[in-house]
């Protein structure tokens, strides 16, 4: 896959794409992420991408033309087999989770605009990006934040990102539920003891414990997960012991 991030603040990806699972993904080519000045596809000689808003008011708006200019020379080129997204990060955009990143992870190339200011010309909402994309209902300074949050999400979902093949299969969201407890060694500390169950050896019993207890911890932490997770029969099965144990 190939990601292409289009900003004013390029040096704020730096530490990011330069550690972890994200560094060790680029050099074992499962992706190659690319961030570009939005500056350097301004036209004037002060380099300038933004603009006072038509019809007054506070602060400005980025200007339309240099996103468009970045985004077209870096676009994939007239390939009917390049499945691409150029995503607009906006708190007016719809809300990003587990199930956008899986449909983007699928994607061949995404290009993500991050806007600045007040706000970003709306002609790149309507007739650039393919969709805009919030990572929460909140405000923050730019895009860029919100485009790392998309970046590390999809990433990690790629085969060959992560050092254990089923490692995202189990995370939280994954499934629709939240993860079940993880412990480490040592097995008592301060009092505080691993469940008997996860040192037993017994997989089948482990398995089914971990089940239970991410159902367990959805019911009590987020509810309304359970409504549209696809839940088995078994898994209906022990949600009938949790209420029984009233936990």
């Amino acid at each position: 896959m190939k990601i292409d991030v289009i900003t004013i603040f390029p040096e704020m990806f730096g530490p990011m794409l330069g550690a972890s699972m994200l560094k060790r993904a680029q050099e074992a080519g499962v992706v190659e992420i690319r961030v570009h000045d939005l500056r350097d596809y301004a036209t004037d000689r002060h380099r300038t991408t933004d603009d006072d808003p038509y019809g007054g008011g506070a602060g400005m708006v980025m200007k339309a033309e240099p996103f468009f200019a970045a985004a077209e020379a870096i676009r994939c080129p007239a390939d009917i087999h390049c499945i691409e997204e150029v995503i607009l990060l906006s708190p007016q955009g719809e809300q990003f989770g587990q199930s956008r990143a899986c449909e983007l992870a699928a994607k061949q190339h995404l290009i993500l605009l991050c806007g600045h200011y007040e706000g970003v010309d709306e002609r790149v909402r309507e007739h650039l990006a393919t969709r805009a994309i919030s990572i929460g209902d909140y405000v923050l300074t730019g895009g860029e934040i919100p485009a790392m949050v998309v970046i590390d999400a999809v990433t990690r979902l790629l085969p060959g990102a992560l050092g254990a093949e089923d490692g995202a299969q189990s995370d939280s969201f994954a499934d629709g539920l939240l993860e079940y407890p993880q412990y480490t060694r040592p097995a008592n500390f301060r009092g505080w003891a691993v469940p008997e169950i996860l040192l037993s050896g017994h997989h089948e019993q482990v398995r089914r414990w971990r089940r239970k207890e991410s159902l367990r911890r959805t019911r009590k932490l987020r509810p309304d997960l359970l409504a549209t997770a696809k839940l088995t029969e078994e898994d209906r099965k022990l949600l009938e012991e949790i209420e029984e144990e009233g936990a």
